[in-house]
């Protein structure tokens, strides 16, 4: 297939409760609109029924708005990607359908994404020049200016291979990526992800969801080392498992709060501090042996959970002290949003691994498959 010079994708993300639209001309996005839903928040956790049922209202206006804001016309669309799993079921068909049909209707290719591995990839997005006056750049402006070159205040793209850690509410993986399309994970986590363990422990202190960046916001004022919780031990050493450690902040809340009604209150600071310690230091130890059994010191991160800024803290430190070479994206493509979906479509277009308007949505997908 010939690949014209600039090449727009238009990206659909509804894996969970996000309905997001992104528009790229090659690897540059000139939009990431997501839809939140607020909802949720008065169940403390995302409703599957209520999620699907948002994503229908929000779809159309989304992606309306992501185009108009990329000022791309439907017609100059070269192909569309796609959120095709995991996630929420009723999440994806409605994301699966839109796309199909719109692809269908515009007669472009369908190219599916694995949510998973465009978390990875999501790293490979070329940050949008903009002038000094703060208009965007024209086109050729964009694709031509060699301030391109340098993404943000980060690394620039890592090499292959390279090692990501990929943290988010569902999943906790130590992925070996030896390419854009060859996943190898070395890793994950046996029972509750790093996400949860954050947003559980939140809810045991009264923090409304999503607690993990509440969790957070509070651990900078308190002392990380105050109230030691225990680090599981897995037969694999890379793999991780959490159910443990909620449970032992469970019993540590309980036998407190019992001694002092007002423990949680009188200590929040420090107990979200240590909770967090907790968390990313078991995150760092599997990192550690990450790289001394495989040799490679190129790190990366990817999920929602990557925006907690203790891992990037430990992980800026980690690169002073072992040489590593750290890559950390930005806040924006961190959490679900369909710029990671559109340069994972743009990778595979390119590379010509195309599919049919016959992909179909899967709530259960591995990051390799």
């Amino acid at each position: 297939m010939k690949i014209k010079k600039n090449s727009y994708i238009l990206a659909i993300e509804s894996s969970c409760d996000d309905t997001s639209a992104a528009v790229l001309c090659n690897d540059i996005v000139l939009s990431n609109i997501v839809a939140n839903q607020e909802i949720h928040q008065k169940y403390g956790g995302v409703v599957p029924e209520l999620a699907s049922r948002a994503h229908q209202q929000n779809i159309v206006p989304v992606v309306q708005q992501a185009l108009e804001q990329a000022n791309v016309d439907k017609k100059q669309l070269d192909a569309i990607a796609f959120t095709r799993g995991p996630g929420l079921m009723g999440s994806l068909l409605v994301g699966t359908s839109f796309a199909t049909t719109f692809a269908l209707s515009l007669d472009i290719p369908l190219i599916d994404v694995n949510h998973m591995q465009a978390h990875i990839l999501a790293h490979f997005i070329k940050k949008e020049a903009r002038q000094e006056d703060g208009r965007r750049k024209t086109e050729d402006e964009r694709l031509n200016d060699s301030t391109n070159k340098q993404i943000n205040n980060f690394k620039t793209k890592p090499k292959f291979p390279f090692i990501c850690l990929t943290v988010s509410g569902g999943h906790t993986q130590i992925v070996k990526v030896n390419s854009y399309f060859d996943f190898e994970v070395l890793g994950e986590t046996l029972d509750d992800a790093a996400g949860e363990a954050f947003d559980k422990s939140a809810k045991i202190l009264g923090l409304p969801y999503p607690g993990g960046p509440l969790i957070d916001k509070y651990a900078e004022n308190g002392d990380p080392n105050k109230y030691p919780f225990p680090k599981p031990k897995t037969k694999n050493l890379l793999d991780f498992s959490f159910s443990g450690f909620k449970t032992a902040v469970v019993r540590f809340v309980q036998r407190n709060v019992k001694e002092n009604p007002k423990f949680i209150e009188e200590n929040l600071n420090d107990i979200c501090a240590s909770i967090q310690n907790g968390i990313v230091s078991i995150l760092m130890d599997k990192l550690k042996k990450t790289v001394k059994l495989t040799g490679i010191q190129q790190i990366a991160i990817a999920g929602g959970v990557s925006a907690n800024s203790e891992i990037r803290k430990q992980l800026k430190d980690a690169e002073e002290r072992f040489g590593w070479q750290t890559f950390v994206p930005p806040l924006e493509y961190t959490t679900d949003n369909a710029a990671m979906i559109g340069i994972t479509g743009y990778l595979k277009f390119i590379h010509d691994k195309l599919d049919n308007a016959n992909a179909l949505a899967t709530a259960r997908l591995k990051v390799d498959e």
